[in-house]
This record gives structure tokens, C-alpha cells and sequence, in this order.
């Protein structure tokens, strides 16, 4: 069969150890990043499989209908928008997935807390340029952590701040606060307080419907100058422009952002700013995490092509 695997940006898939289960078919990895549909049907006539890197590539049913020797798409990770569902189900293309653990972009998150708190990027880059110490940093001890959303991510986030000697509180569902609860954190109050009286919020909310934007401009606006806020969910989780006015007001001081709503985010005005830590969606983009993420497509497109499909959607 013919796999493609496109926006590989990194270069790095043909490198895992796991490819090796791909060694049957014929396989074509793709390293840019190309949103052209018309351009990716070019690119994908001739997929029997596709492999999609979690959202980076858009799936319209337009585009599905121009793909006839297309029977599967092996996701990694969990299906979100990015692909239309219903148009798979109409033109019998399956679609599997994968599912990880959360502690790549767990670990990240706490090292933008870490960094942002500390100045260590704009420390180590003065200290490069023959200057000495510039800023004073904020240890995190006795500070308070608020976690919106106490799911697989948020729930490890939360023991780091506990390890770390923070005041962990958390905001979201019943069910997720209920959860929280029962594992000894406490439960902010209101949404009002939860960003007024937060030093730094770290949001870790599923995207939907129901999620997109639900971060407005007010909620921001409530937390302090000395505040930080962290986003290695998603960027569509804030309104439209409302972090960039917000940190353009000074409150919160300080924004540490790993997720954009176009990616790759080269042209972000987040970049130009001197208040925010940018890094390029780096979560879940780690060695051990992608050797487990491809190895469970890439035995979805086997156990498809053996007649016996494994995590379809």
C-alpha cells in the first residue's frame, strides 16, 4: 500500500525506531507545511493511507471526494476538526487513532512556568550578548496555581505545583473539579476569582464547540501585573485577539504560549512582544511520545490492511 505522511516538519519520522513497521509499504513522508487543498490533493492521489500529525493538515470533504484510493487516515493522537467525519463516513474512508499519556506537553508547561517566572530565556541571551543579570524573577513557593480543566494534563500540572510547594486550585466542569477535589486540591470559588486571585493560570481545555473562546478579554484583564498566564492546549481556547490586547494592557504581565490558531505561527504578532515566551508547539512533539504516537498509527494501517481495524473512529 501507499502511505503519506505529510508535514513532518522536523524530518524525524523516518528516523524512529517504530517506522520500521512500514517497511511492507511504499511510503512518502512529506517536511514542509502546505495548506493549499488543491495542492495536498495533488500530493495525496495516490495515498491509500494517510498519516496526520495531530491537526497540522486540514481534511474538507471537497478534498475527500478528490482522493478515490483513499481508505484510511490513521491519526496520531485524537481526531479533532481537522477532519470531516461525516463526509469519511459517506465516502467509506476509515479513520483511526491513538491516544498518549499528556506528560510531554505536562513537562513542557512546566518549563515555561519555570522559564517565564525566572527570565531564563532573556537571561541566558544577555548573558550571550557580555551583559549580567537584567530582571528579577519569582520563585513559584507559596504562589497560587490555577489549573482550568483537571484532565489528564492538567491533573499531572497540578502535582508539579504541589511538588513545587504552590497553592493549587483548579476551574472547569463539575466533573473535572469533582475529580479534583477527591484528590485533595481545592476549587476556586467563582471564575472571577479564579483569574483575580491566580498568579498563574494554566489552561488545559479540551477544543470544541462549547470551548472555543470561552477565555475572554474580562478573564484576563482580572488577573494581576505580576500575573502569568500558560497555553499549551490550544490557542483558539482565548478570543480572537483578546491575549495580545490584554498583555498589551499589562495585566496579565506575563503570557507563556506554545499553541497558535495558524501553525506554523512564524508571523504570530505574539513574537514582537517582550512580555511573552513563544515557543513552536513543542507539547507533544518529543522522542519518546512520537515513538509511541506513530507506533500505534502506523499498526492501525497494518491491522486495517489485514482486515482486522484496530481504534477506528
Amino acid at each position: 500500500m501507499h502511505i503519506i505522511i505529510p508535514e513532518d516538519y522536523q524530518d524525524c519520522v523516518r528516523d524512529l525506531d517504530c517506522f520500521t513497521k512500514l517497511q511492507s509499504h511504499e511510503v512518502t513522508v512529506y517536511n514542509d507545511s502546505c495548506k493549499d487543498p488543491d495542492e495536498l490533493v495533488r500530493r495525496f492521489a495516490q495515498a491509500d493511507a494517510l498519516v496526520l500529525t495531530r491537526e497540522r493538515t486540514v481534511l474538507t470533504e471537497d478534498m475527500l471526494r478528490q482522493l478515490p484510493r483513499l481508505k484510511l487516515i490513521s491519526q496520531i493522537g485524537k481526531v479533532a476538526g481537522h477532519i470531516d467525519l461525516a463526509a469519511c463516513r459517506r465516502l467509506d474512508i476509515a479513520v483511526a487513532q491513538g491516544a498518549g499519556s499528556g506528560t510531554a506537553t505536562a513537562e513542557l508547561t512546566w518549563a515555561l512556568i519555570l522559564a517565564s517566572r525566572r527570565h531564563i530565556v532573556a537571561e541566558a541571551n544577555r548573558l550571550k550578548q557580555g551583559l549580567w543579570q537584567g530582571s528579577l524573577g519569582q520563585k513559584l513557593q507559596g504562589h497560587r496555581l490555577g489549573i482550568w480543566s483537571y484532565g489528564r494534563i492538567g491533573e499531572q500540572v497540578a502535582r508539579y505545583g504541589r511538588a513545587f510547594g504552590m497553592n493549587v486550585w483548579v476551574w472547569g466542569r463539575s466533573g473535572s473539579t469533582d475529580k479534583a477535589r477527591s484528590d485533595g486540591f481545592e476549587v476556586a470559588s467563582s471564575r472571577e476569582d479564579f483569574f483575580a486571585q491566580s498568579d498563574i493560570v494554566s489552561l488545559h481545555i479540551r477544543l470544541n464547540d462549547e470551548t472555543q473562546g470561552i477565555v475572554k478579554e474580562a478573564d484576563l484583564a482580572r488577573m494581576g501585573a505580576h500575573a502569568l498566564i500558560v497555553n499549551t492546549s490550544r490557542a483558539e481556547l482565548i478570543e480572537t485577539g483578546a491575549l495580545q490586547n490584554a498583555l498589551a494592557n499589562g495585566a496579565p504581565g506575563f503570557a507563556a504560549v506554545d499553541v497558535y490558531e495558524e501553525e506554523p505561527a512564524t508571523a504570530s504578532p505574539l513574537l514582537d512582544m517582550p512580555n511573552v515566551l513563544c515557543t513552536p508547539h513543542l507539547g507533544y512533539v518529543e522522542r519518546d511520545n512520537y515513538e509511541s504516537y506513530f507506533a500505534t498509527a502506523f499498526d492501525n494501517i497494518n491491522h486495517f490492511f489485514a482486515g482486522e481495524p484496530t481504534n477506528l473512529v
